[in-house]
């Protein structure tokens, strides 16, 4: 990194900006940034706060592309040093890259006759700006949602690997279409959206929406007041790949569900790619028509399920890693092992942690990440995990949880395993099947005999009794 190139190139951009916007603008938004390095024609910028950074980008970009384009030349980038902590002699900062807009744009497409509307009666047209021949479709991705930010585990790997390849081959698999289904924060929209910008970067000219079901109902109801529904599903047919989340809420809504009937039939017979994500499978799907639960069969039904402790912290050291924040290798170990509901409390448990750190100056140390996990678990009352026994399990009996779940015949290895099987029964509603899977890939007669085992142990040897009571009430306190 090449500090005084970096003040020099910047100096020039800064001449550039300032013959383009108004005095004002450019003190206020311009002049307190610094350049802190210059590779590979990615510039590295320091500015004040994330606001910045985020408003730099909202409203400056083609400004700034302009001066780096013109200063470095074509293909030049933005990298963006946020100060978090001012208070030291060296800030605090984290990176984040240059937005990529221009990639999720989708192409002009020409307006169908019938999408004129009716202009004497003053009736707008879904996405249409008035006064253009042709179509600006907003993709409405989300750029951060991408399949390099999508950590891959035993959880979601179906889901991925077929996501990916629609991403490749959008409408010419035979996942079309594909069905993505959870409970909440394991990852639906994200995958959804990755799909998406893969589509777009492989395939800039295909038309690609991300819309959810709800606003999908909502523009229907508005066209059909509007007297304009075939506008409605004429707009829909343009799509070449079109992602409907959380299609479960139209569970009940029979003249909408007959819309994307005929939707899904046009753009399924034209080879165009269909997304839909849900909070539940297909066959479980309540109110919705026969008729249309059997196309949603058509393809793959793929679910994520909850990720193990290696996924999440997988998910975790990806999340620091591309924020740029330092955190200690037993506080991500302790929050992955905590946290095993979904991804959205577990990143959530981070940012937590991260700003209690950032406001009141204080090192993240495991401590301070007990103190918060521990509020944090209170105010989410969550479900006692596979997960959460085994950690309980290892803990007290300082065993790591790889060689818990190892082939090893050691006597108190299988005991301790024999536990965590007992407990898992006791406390989850997992099947014996999935428990013996987390607990080293074993068959649900090995969980059934542990149990037994358990049983007849805790009868018979009082140093073993010993062991269930003090780990039981470890499991209960959660």
């Amino acid at each position: 990194m090449h500090v005084i190139d970096a003040q020099a190139v910047w100096k020039k951009c800064l001449l550039f900006i300032e013959d383009n916007v108004n005095k004002s603008t450019f003190d206020t938004w311009f002049k307190p940034i610094k350049a802190v390095g210059l590779k590979d024609m990615v510039l590295t910028i320091q500015v004040p706060s994330a606001f910045y950074y985020e408003f730099l980008e909202e409203k400056f970009l083609p400004l700034l592309r302009s001066a780096l384009y013109k200063e470095i030349g074509k293909g030049a980038r933005l990298e963006y040093s946020v100060v978090v902590d001012s208070s030291k002699e060296t800030p605090y900062t984290v990176k984040y890259g240059q937005t990529n807009k221009d990639a999720t744009r989708n192409p002009q497409v020409s307006m169908p006759l019938s999408l004129k509307g009716d202009r004497k009666k003053g009736i707008p047209n879904p996405f249409v700006i008035p006064g253009l021949k042709k179509l600006n479709i907003n993709s409405r991705l989300n750029e951060n949602y991408s399949f390099e930010n999508f950590v891959e585990g035993d959880c979601n790997r179906l889901a991925r690997s077929a996501g990916y390849a629609i991403g490749k081959n959008p409408g010419k698999t035979a996942f079309n279409p594909l069905f993505l289904y959870s409970r909440t924060g394991l990852g639906k929209t994200h995958l959804s959206h990755a799909i998406g910008l893969e589509v777009k970067k492989n395939f800039p000219d295909k038309t690609v929406l991300y819309v959810v079901a709800e606003q999908f109902m909502h523009q229907y109801v508005e066209a059909t007041l509007n007297r304009n529904a075939q506008d409605f599903i004429n707009f829909y047919q343009m799509i070449d790949v079109l992602i409907l989340d959380d299609i479960h809420f139209l569970a009940g809504r029979k003249k909408t569900q007959d819309q994307l009937f005929h939707i899904f039939n046009h753009l399924h017979q034209f080879n165009k790619q269909i997304i839909l994500t849900s909070d539940k499978p297909p066959v479980e799907l309540k109110g919705v028509e026969e008729r249309l639960l059997s196309r949603f069969k058509w393809g793959l039904a793929a679910d994520l399920q909850v990720p193990d402790v290696e996924t999440r912290k997988a998910i975790l050291l990806s999340k620091i890693k591309k924020d740029g924040i330092d955190l200690p290798e037993k506080v991500v170990d302790y929050l992955a092992s905590s946290i095993s509901t979904n991804v959205r409390e577990l990143e959530g448990a981070l940012i937590s942690i991260i700003a209690q750190s950032s406001l009141n100056k204080k090192e993240i140390t495991l401590d301070l990440a007990k103190k918060m996990i521990d509020k944090f678990v209170i105010s989410t009352s969550r479900e006692i995990s596979i997960d959460f026994i085994q950690k309980v399990v290892c803990d007290y009996f300082s065993i790591p949880i790889d060689v818990l779940n190892s082939k090893t015949r050691k006597r108190e290895i299988v005991q301790a395993r024999q536990l965590a099987m007992f407990f898992s029964k006791e406390h989850t509603k997992s099947s014996l099947a999935t428990i013996g899977h987390y607990c080293g890939k074993k068959d649900h007669a090995t969980v059934l005999h542990a149990v037994r085992t358990v049983r007849d142990l805790i009868d018979t040897d009082r140093q073993f009794k010993q062991y269930y009571k003090e780990l039981d009430k470890k499991i209960r306190i959660k």
